[in-house]
């Protein structure tokens, strides 16, 4: 099979050396080495996020996106853009309604630098949001109900037409995640 590009995009206020990111990471370089994987530290307002992930794929459009939670939002308006795969993980369905909340300053540990969410960040979440899911077949949610973060049944709602896979208990971080590597391959169609 030729070299694809697969994307792993990381959730709010995570970085490209999370737990997740760095299971992805370590996965592909044993098990397929040969497609180009991804993993950027997106830049915290959304224009500029957005902006950074036009042109990564633009580049070389990806053959799957992978994302959690705010990165399952933003992997799912790339997905319908670019017509490719997704996996969504423990996903972000209105991020612009759930970051109200979040407003303030922070620090990004792997850009070094300091952010602040703003309600002026706000409503590009709110355009970027995908009012319905062109081919509902492109997409694997998995969810487990015990999300502290995110309630798992607006995922299920949002993503009916999906294949879903619900977990009962876990996290928000999606435990266990290693044991569904194979499964997020397979669905991609990249072995």
């Amino acid at each position: 099979m030729t070299s694809q590009h697969i994307v792993y995009l990381h959730g709010f206020a995570s970085s490209s050396q999370s737990e997740k990111a760095l299971l992805v990471r370590d996965y592909f370089q044993q098990h397929l080495p040969q497609h180009r994987l991804s993993v950027p530290d997106l830049p915290y307002t959304p224009a500029e996020a957005w902006q950074e992930l036009q042109l990564l794929c633009v580049q070389q459009p990806p053959q799957l996106i992978i994302g959690s939670s705010l990165g399952g939002f933003l992997a799912t308006a790339l997905a319908e853009q670019y017509g490719c795969r997704a996996v969504l993980i423990n996903p972000a369905v209105r991020p612009h309604l759930l970051l109200q909340q979040h407003l303030g300053r922070y620090y990004h540990p792997v850009r070094q630098q300091h952010y602040e969410v703003r309600a002026e960040h706000l409503p590009l979440l709110q355009d970027l949001q995908v009012q319905q899911l062109r081919r509902p077949s492109q997409y694997l949610v998995l969810l487990q109900s015990g999300d502290e973060v995110l309630d798992y049944r607006q995922a299920l709602d949002f993503y009916q037409q999906c294949q879903t896979d619900v977990q009962e208990g876990g996290d928000h971080s999606y435990q266990n995640l290693q044991s569904r590597l194979a499964d997020i391959v397979n669905f991609g169609q990249l072995a």
